[in-house]
Parts: structure tokens; sequence; C-alpha cells
């Protein structure tokens, strides 16, 4: 494949579905104070697909009509449970079409299949659930309902996460045989959770979070993003899981060796894994490095507009954001030119503009682009599964684990 070329396509520009109307979103979660909640409001408007109707958007009802008011929405359609939400919407004929779950992964489970039992389309946060019964459960809920399941591993919204994965593909890297991610943070390097930070309560809470600490908040990113990119499946794991601060009852680090499946009569790629978030100097440090018999590339969330690909025996060469040697594939979802960054919030965004085709195609019966990319709910239930195997090898002394 050539990937010479100033290529611009955006999203909206390539294709009909744009003209269709907005979608009626319902949130559940995100009121007042919550990051990720205005995050996914923000993503679910940027490129003018979705309208926000909806929202059961606290755990008690005098916070949910709040958080409306501060929104605009009608304090007849701000409900005091998803349960209420998801029964009065479905009876509504201008009831909310889709639903997104911004809540404390315990919620998910029971949140995403009151709507999916009604064939509201779920775009849900991650991960999935917070534990691998629950996770295959809702698969299977999705499955039934006939309803679409969108998981928001935003990060693989990125043009040049697309590009890298083109290029894989392509073959340009040749076979696959190193995959190395990580993941560091910073912000919980001293016991932030005793000091009642909502953020931190939840995320260190085994009853909300799960089994997983940094590996299932942190963890499950970069794991999903080696293998969107790699196009590879993982067979087994050994891991290495510490909680470094006194008292912490989830893991706050994690060493992760990975050994993927073979393909294609390839010789099985293998890989490394490390996220932790008591790693200073490290704000929010996604990597991935893809090594193959004919190349490598290195991509960096932090300066997202760049990917550095290497030939075998050859000069490192840096690929920009539809600059020289981009794709079709990132060009695809780039909104500006070359030379504009583009970050979170459009790689966030291009996840819903993904779901909202993938929901228009459902509504009118079209096939769907191929093109179109957005990680499912079986995306979910491998991220869980990797939890999960993660905690049971580091149990066992870091024995390797089937995943």
């Amino acid at each position: 494949m050539n990937f010479q070329g100033d290529i611009i396509v955006t999203i909206e520009a390539k294709d009909e579905q744009t003209r269709a109307p907005r979608i009626r979103l319902g949130m559940v979660g995100g009121g007042s104070g919550a990051f990720i909640g205005a995050v996914h409001r923000m993503a679910a408007r940027l490129d003018d697909r979705f309208e926000l109707v909806a929202g059961a958007l606290s755990s008690t009802a005098e916070k949910s009509a709040a958080s409306g008011r501060e929104l605009g929405l009608d304090t007849d359609r701000t409900y005091g449970s998803y349960e209420e939400m998801a029964s009065r919407e479905a009876e509504r004929e201008d009831g909310i079409e889709a639903v997104s779950i911004v809540t404390p992964n315990h919620v998910h489970f029971d949140a995403a299949k009151a709507f999916l039992k009604r064939g509201i389309h779920v775009i849900c946060d991650k991960p999935l659930t917070s534990n691998l019964a629950d996770a295959k459960a809702l698969k299977q809920v999705a499955d039934e309902s006939g309803a679409l399941f969108i998981l928001t591993h935003n990060y693989t919204g990125y043009p040049m996460v697309r590009q890298a994965r083109e290029m894989v593909e392509s073959g340009v890297l040749g076979d696959i045989r190193i995959v190395q991610a990580e993941y560091p943070q910073d912000w919980l390097t001293e016991a932030v959770e005793q000091t009642g930070a909502k953020q931190a309560v939840w995320r260190t809470d085994p009853a909300q979070s799960g089994a997983g600490g940094s590996t299932g908040d942190i963890g499950t990113h970069a794991y999903n993003l080696a293998c969107f990119i790699s196009g590879l499946t993982l067979d087994s794991l050994a891991a290495d899981l510490d909680s470094f601060v006194e008292g912490r009852r989830l893991d706050d680090n994690a060493h992760v060796m990975l050994r993927f499946a073979a393909r294609h009569g390839e010789k099985p790629a293998k890989g490394m894994l490390w996220c932790s978030q008591v790693a200073p100097g490290h704000e929010n440090g996604l990597k991935i490095r893809v090594y193959g018999t004919k190349g490598g590339i290195e991509w960096v969330q932090a300066d997202p507009n760049y990917l550095w690909f290497t030939p075998f025996g050859q000069e490192k060469r840096l690929i920009t954001r539809n600059g020289a040697g981009s794709g079709a594939a990132a060009a695809r979802v780039s909104r500006i030119p070359s030379g504009h960054p583009e970050g979170y919030l459009e790689a966030f965004a291009t996840i819903y503009t993904e779901a909202a085709l993938a929901i228009h195609a459902h509504r009118t019966g079209a096939k769907l682009d191929e093109a179109v990319i957005y990680p499912t709910v079986d995306d979910g239930v491998k991220g869980v599964a990797f939890v999960e195997a993660c905690v049971e090898s580091s149990r066992n002394n870091g024995a390797w684990v089937k995943v």
C-alpha cells in the first residue's frame, strides 16, 4: 500500500448519512462535577450527530434534577433512576434512541441491560462491567436485543492510531513479533481516596470498580489499543500486580507479559504491558510500539498527531496526521488539515460519530460502510477477561493464565 499524498476525507464529508436527523440521546450518570460525563456530551455533539434529551444523571433524584437543570433538560425527562428512564422513554414516540452510560463500573451491567431489553442502543464507558460473569451475561443480552452496543475505548478514534492499524494490516511491518504498550499516570501516588476525592474513591473500591484497579481503569485501554493496532488476539498472560500505597485494596501498578495467538502461519507474537497510577512525572503516558519483520512503529498519546515509522535498515520517519505518508484510514477520521492539532476530544467524538453511522444504518436497514470501526461488547468482554486473568496470575506468583 502506498501511503503518499495528502488525503483529507472527513467522516462527515464522506458519508451520505450525515444528513440524517440527530439521534435522540439519554445519559446515565455524568451529572454535576463528573469529568467523563462532560467529555461524553462534548464528544456526542462535536460532529452534530446527537441531541441530549433525557438523563438519569446522578444516584439521587435531587442531584439528577439539579444536573438536568444545569444542562437545560426538560424537567419531565430528568429521571431519578435509570430504571424509570428506560421504562418511560421506551413508551414515548419521541423517546431516546441511544443512551450513554457513564457511571462507575458496577452500575454498567444493570443499566445497560435495562435499555438493551427495550431495544435502545447503548454507548457505554469502559470497562464493560466489574466482573467477567456479568460481562458474558451482558454480551448475551446485547446479542439477543438486536440493539447496538458501543464501548468507548476512545483511543481507537485517533487518526494516527487508525494509520498504525492500516499499516499493520497492509503488511508494511511484515509479520508482527513484538507489541509493547504502557500507560503510566501519577495521580494516585498518595492515598488520595482517603481524602474523599470522588474519582479516587470509587476507582479504588472493589465493590464499585471490580477486581482490577489500574489494570481495569487504564490497563484495559492499553490492552485494547495493543490488539486494535496489531490485529492480534491474546492467548495467555503472566502478571505481577502491586498495591504500593498502604491500605489500598486494588492494584495501582502492573507488569504483564503477553503471549498472542499464532495466525497465518506466523510465529506467535509476544508483548509486554505496563500500567501504573503511581509513576511520578506521568500525567497520562499512553504509548504503544509494534515491531515486525520489516519495521516498527511508535505512537504516543501525548503527541497524537505523529506516528514514528522505521523500516528495518532505514532511517526513522515521522508520519503526520494528513501529512505526506498518511493514508485513507487516518484521513477518514480527521476533521482539519495537517498542522492543526487534533486531540482527545476529537478522538472521543470519532467513536460517537462511528456509533451514529451504525445507528443510522440500523434505523434504515442500509449496509454499513466497512470502514466504520467502533469497539463492541465483544471487546468489552475481552477487557474484563484480561483484568481477571491479571489478578489470577498475580495471586499465583505470576503464573501463566489462559485468557
